[in-house]
């Protein structure tokens, strides 16, 4: 298992960016959002990596963060999605992006990604529902910002009834769930705290 690579960006592929790392230049298949935050070629590199062996070939996929690679790791494990059908959900969406989609089970954001159609969407969202848990994904968003456990868990409650409240307001679930993640919550907030100020947000979104 190769962790990571780190190495001189040599050269920029339609699918791949080449890293020569002491005088081995390893293709690392990468998303097109993640090739556009590379640094010019010359430049030195670090991408965590996933090996992927098939019969025929050994396949290396890059990411820039840690979180990146083991979302991928995540959506991969869904039965019908491929290496590269991973590259592609993470090319159309960041780490947290899927995180609400998921927590929202908005089909139509994940089908956007080219190769996945509306079963496969909706089979990824059913499949990692369990594996994202509504609080964890809060917390990510939020960067750690409640230290606390105990206060996290109080806080997720009070975010996921706000945004229960804002669905049957009419609002779309990605939507609302942005919005409460930008909310400033503490253990003093209550629900009617937290939806002000989400419903505020909604101007931004």
């Amino acid at each position: 298992m190769i962790a990571y690579i780190r190495g001189t960006l040599e050269d920029l592929e339609e699918d791949k960016a080449v890293i020569d790392v002491g005088g081995i230049g390893y293709g690392v298949f990468m998303s097109g959002q993640s090739m556009s935050r590379l640094p010019n070629l010359g430049e030195e590199v670090k991408l965590y990596t996933y090996l992927n062996v098939k019969e025929d070939a050994m396949q290396l996929y890059g990411f820039l963060t840690k979180d990146e690679l083991e979302v991928y790791k995540l959506v991969i494990s869904v039965s019908g999605i491929g290496p590269k059908g991973g590259l592609s959900v993470l090319g159309q969406m960041t780490p947290n992006d899927l995180r609400f989609a998921v927590m929202a089970n908005d089909v139509k954001a994940i089908s956007k990604a080219p190769g996945i159609g509306k079963k496969t969407a909706e089979k990824l969202i059913l499949e990692l529902k369990d594996k994202l848990k509504f609080e964890d994904t809060l917390k990510e968003a939020m960067d750690g910002t409640v230290a606390d456990t105990t206060a996290a868990t109080g806080i997720g409650q009070m975010q996921k009834e706000a945004v229960e409240a804002l669905v049957a307001l009419g609002y779309g679930s990605t939507e609302a769930l942005q919005a409460v993640k930008k909310a400033e919550v503490s253990e003093q907030s209550s629900v009617e705290d937290v939806l002000k100020q989400a419903l505020k947000q909604m101007a931004f979104i």
